[in-house]
């Protein structure tokens, strides 16, 4: 059985890592980044640790293992992750329903993944259900970026509810900026 629920301790955080290792593109194939997906960010202890307060990081488990997660990151970690800083530029420049996005109180989701084990199982979007139950009161809105070349997550997202506000390209990779309004 799967359950869904906030990172409380170390264990989970590097369960979220050992998740993530298994995800990069540097550990799959490029047949299996196409097909399953990918992350692109390697965090380490320490940064996904200070992410994880004030609001906690939503994980899913099964059997006590981590396998599933979808981090919560405040707009003051724009710095801390260098592919990343494009992304929080570009959110500083939208408008999303006739309101600069800089204006709303919203906060960004900064990396999602599902255990192979666990894909077509309704984790994803337990994930952001988990999330949004958590977020919800007091954000606005939650956004992320998405690889447009990352056509599982892209599908994904949408399903979710995501709406792609910006497409970009920053060192050859095309991103979607998308955003998911709690009210819809």
């Amino acid at each position: 059985m799967i359950h869904f629920t906030t990172v409380s301790n170390q264990t989970e955080l590097k369960g979220i890592l050992s998740l993530q290792a298994k995800n990069l593109p540097t550990n799959i194939s490029t047949e299996e980044a196409k097909e399953q997906g990918f992350v692109t960010v390697k965090h380490d202890l320490e940064l996904l640790s200070a992410m994880n307060q004030p609001y906690p990081h939503i994980i899913a488990k099964k059997n006590d293992v981590v396998v599933g997660y979808a981090l919560v990151m405040l707009p003051t970690f724009g710095n801390a992750i260098p592919v990343l800083r494009p992304m929080f530029e570009k959110i500083d420049t939208l408008h999303f329903k006739n309101k600069p996005l800089k204006a709303t109180n919203y906060f960004v989701m900064g990396q999602v993944c599902v255990d192979k084990t666990c894909r077509r199982q309704g984790v994803f979007s337990g994930l952001y259900q988990q999330m949004k139950e958590e977020m919800s009161g007091p954000f606005d809105c939650i956004i992320t970026e998405v690889a447009t070349r990352n056509i599982r997550s892209m599908n994904a997202h949408r399903h979710i509810g995501f709406e792609v506000i910006h497409i970009y390209t920053v060192a050859e990779e095309e991103w979607a900026i998308v955003t998911w309004d709690w009210e819809n």
